[in-house]
């Protein structure tokens, strides 16, 4: 089994218990997590092989992130550890009915954000290797991250591995060049990463921040979605990169912080075809509605941990049973405390099949 490498920063969560407001809490739950480490999770839950690459201190609050993520199963053997950098950190208040969540980023001079690109051993990583997963979350955080991520993806390219990249705009974070506003930095930065990728994947939001590619007249806010327009949307994204082979395009509607209606498309750019998930019994698109959510942080890490397994995998690899998959399982991690989504491929195949409603399994 040829291993999937995911390569960014992994932080310490700590979250406000249950609903409460940061404001009120004295006590903060802590766990280990970030985007690329959140799909490599994803990946092995479902039975599959992942790599996670980053820079971690050394210290023993970088041991308990190590410990996390091995738990898991993911492959720890090239994450380098430093003698400088800390250990980046966010701060998580999960929002309820009207008042949404709320993150506060700590990640200032975070080991994987000070460490050049040429320090990881990229010959030996993608040894074995056919994917690497990036965001846009790793060149976000400074000049040498985002070198690094152009470094991994053309390193990637020369070995024969397949490279996606979940766009994932943070306005918070793209502030490491002053002259320009987070959003001029971001097309700017990716603009030079995205020639080396295969599949883009993004939410309704990403494509307009990122690539300047709006869907139609859908406000992401009010709750409803245009989907016909997402098709032309990832013609446009093929367009502007030939390189690019497919898009996926999370579609979630937000009609509070508790009830989010989510699906997705993949697009093909080889047969001009767009594939949504999930269906009615008609054919046509429905998306799943989750009213009572649990945790909806690292629903988009683990579409495309989803997505990226199905892909790779001959039985799911068709593009509606793959979009069909990612769909299925990141509405399942919806249910989930934490990042990572702990769901397990008979139990994403089951509610691919149509089994939603929660009865208990004896």
């Amino acid at each position: 089994m040829k291993t999937v490498v995911t390569f960014g920063e992994i932080m310490g969560r700590l979250a406000s218990p249950a609903n409460l407001r940061l404001r009120q809490s004295r006590q903060l739950e802590v766990t280990y997590a970030g985007s690329e480490a959140s799909v490599a999770a994803s990946i092995c839950n479902f039975g599959g092989s992942a790599r996670y690459v980053t820079a971690l201190p050394k210290h023993s609050l970088a041991e308990a992130t190590m410990d996390a993520i091995r738990a898991v199963g993911i492959d720890t053997k090239y994450i380098l550890r430093t003698e400088k950098g800390r250990l980046g950190l966010y701060f998580l208040e999960t929002g309820a009915n009207q008042r949404p969540s709320n993150v506060i980023y700590d990640r200032a001079d975070s080991a994987v954000s000070i460490t050049p690109g040429d320090h990881y051993d990229w010959e030996a990583i993608f040894d074995q290797a056919q994917w690497l997963h990036l965001s846009g979350i790793t060149p976000a955080l400074s000049r040498n991250a985002a070198d690094a991520t152009l470094l991994a993806a053309k390193k990637a390219k020369a070995a024969g591995a397949k490279v996606s990249i979940d766009l994932n705009f943070r306005k918070k974070l793209w502030k490491w060049n002053s002259v320009l506003a987070p959003r001029e930095l971001a097309r700017e930065t990716m603009g030079t990463i995205l020639p080396f990728i295969d599949v883009v994947i993004g939410n309704e939001e990403d494509c307009h921040d990122v690539l300047g590619i709006q869907a139609g007249q859908t406000d992401v806010y009010s709750g409803t979605l245009d989907t016909s327009r997402y098709p032309d949307v990832a013609r446009q994204v093929v367009k502007l990169f030939p390189n690019v082979s497919k898009v996926a395009i999370t579609l979630r509607e937000s009609l509070s912080a508790s009830h989010n209606n989510w699906g997705a498309m993949l697009y093909d750019g080889e047969s001009d075809k767009a594939y949504f998930a999930p269906l009615d019994n008609d054919g046509n698109y429905q998306s799943y509605q989750i009213k009572n959510i649990v945790d909806r942080v690292g629903g988009g890490d683990s579409f495309a941990g989803g997505l990226i397994f199905a892909l790779t995998t001959p039985e799911l690899s068709e593009p509606q049973k793959a979009v069909k998959y990612a769909v299925a399982a990141s509405c399942l991690k919806h249910s989930i405390k934490g990042d990572f989504n702990f769901s397990t491929r008979s139990e994403v195949e089951s509610l691919m099949g149509g089994s939603a409603s929660g009865r208990v399994v004896r």
